[in-house]
């Protein structure tokens, strides 16, 4: 598959045109590139069965290009649809068998199996055929990291860069081998020796950029995307990335000015919309925060995260029972997400559905077992309905799922406490004095009368250092 855009904009409105001539039923009828760069772009959004449809309408127009029918292979691969892709790729062997695209998209397919060794193979073999093929060191660089050998990821990512700096994706996944590996601070030079060598290069100074907002260096992700901004004004992205920035940063004001800037003219993005809604709730500034959140369901109502914001801007003026609802949109969209969860059953509590509330932070550990939070608001409500014994049994669960996480150990000290089993409620403390000494006041928040108790004072000065 083609990995270079030369014109971006272009490319997406053919795919627009293409979308159209679908929805109306109009007949479709592109040269070869624009299928190819049609097809490229779903797949480089995981949009694959749009991929596949786009491969058949091409295929339909031009039934001779092997081609085409190695995107059909490689995007049927990406479903999981395994046989049919390799029967597919024999077929173009059959045709081509000296093609070095048969043997990337055999190893795609047992990348997608999980046939890493075999993946590597074929991908080598491709590369002694087209060894300056950024895409087969780009496809070796993704065999390597799924295989969790991220080192040799890192080093085939890096020549796909080399060879083609345009490419996003491979960006993003040499950051994070980097990151994972915890090599990205000593390879910072990879990324600036791009700038060096041509330093009126827009995206080298956006991947440099990229590379200190992942370090936490903000200041000089700044200046990088500035510089990327300078060159070429248009960089919405680059725009994009400097917003976020600023939210970390928490300069939200300059946030706002930059989400506003990452979009073309009058065509704004249901993600920006919902960041510039989330910067006016950092804000405090509710009412613009809402609007936000609104325009950017209104382009896409899957917009979780816009669902959510709401809900943080109703419960933040205590209106809690409409929160409930869009706490709830958010949550149906998005299971997984225990911020979401947990938002919903402090929601519910907070209006006195105390079953739904249990339920949710229920569903809350689940998602998130390692998540203390959850378990502890959790265990609260059970110790203010007066189940000691339900409480002490959530936190002896919650304890023993994370049985370094001292705040735990106090929780449930202070549970047998108050149900009177002080010779386990000692054992506890001594497990939680060991962990983290300095937290022993946290059982005094939560129950300041305990600071009265000797026999717990003796204990506590035996582990004081």
């Amino acid at each position: 598959m083609n990995e270079n855009f030369e014109d971006r904009d272009e490319v997406l409105d053919t795919v627009r045109r293409f979308e159209r001539m679908l929805t109306n039923n109009e007949p479709v009828f592109f040269d070869l590139g624009d299928f190819e760069n049609i097809i490229d772009h779903y797949t480089t959004h995981t949009q694959y069965d749009k991929a596949l449809r786009a491969c058949e309408a091409a295929i339909a127009q031009y039934p001779f290009s092997t081609e085409l029918l190695i995107d059909r292979s490689q995007v049927l691969a990406m479903k999981g649809e395994y046989v049919e892709a390799a029967a597919q790729i024999e077929d173009v062997a059959l045709l081509d068998p000296d093609n070095p695209d048969v043997a990337v998209t055999r190893g795609i397919i047992a990348t997608q199996k999980g046939d890493f060794s075999e993946a590597v193979a074929y991908f080598l073999s491709a590369l002694e055929r087209a060894p300056d093929r950024d895409d087969i060191h780009f496809n070796l660089g993704l065999a390597y990291q799924s295989w969790q050998k991220f080192k040799s990821a890192a080093k085939y990512y890096k020549q796909s860069l080399r060879l083609n700096l345009d490419n996003e994706v491979a960006v993003q996944e040499l950051l994070y081998c980097l990151e994972v590996s915890e090599r990205l601070e000593t390879n910072l030079e990879f990324f600036r020796r791009f700038t060096d060598d041509d330093p009126y290069s827009a995206l080298a100074w956006y991947n440099l950029g990229q590379a200190y907002f992942r370090l936490g260096r903000y200041d000089d992700a700044v200046a990088a995307f500035e510089y990327a901004i300078l060159i070429d004004g248009k960089f919405y992205d680059a725009h994009g990335y400097l917003a976020s920035t600023y939210v970390n940063q928490e300069l939200y004001r300059k946030a706002i000015l930059e989400f506003q800037l990452s979009y073309e003219k009058d065509k704004p993005t249901a993600e920006a919309l919902c960041n510039i809604g989330e910067c006016h709730e950092k804000l405090a500034e509710w009412d613009q925060a809402r609007r936000y959140y609104q325009k950017s369901i209104d382009l896409d109502e899957t917009m979780d995260e816009a669902w959510f914001g709401i809900g943080i801007v109703l419960s933040a003026q205590d209106r809690n029972f409409e929160a409930i609802h869009f706490f709830r949109r958010a949550v149906n969209l998005y299971e997984e997400s225990v911020e979401y969860w947990m938002a919903l059953a402090t929601a519910e509590y907070q209006v006195g559905n105390i079953v739904s509330a249990i339920e949710c932070y229920d569903k809350a550990t689940q998602v998130a077992p390692d998540n203390k939070d959850a378990w502890l608001n959790w265990s609260i409500i059970l110790y203010e309905q007066g189940n000691y014994d339900g409480a002490i049994d959530l936190m002896r669960n919650a304890v023993e799922i994370q049985p370094a996480e001292a705040e735990l150990h106090y929780r449930l000290c202070a549970y047998l406490l108050a149900a009177g089993r002080y010779r386990e409620a000692y054992e506890c403390l001594e497990n939680a004095l060991v962990l983290d000494f300095d937290k022993h006041r946290l059982l005094f928040d939560y129950f300041p009368e305990l600071e009265s108790q000797r026999a717990l004072a003796r204990l506590i000065d035996q582990y004081r250092k």
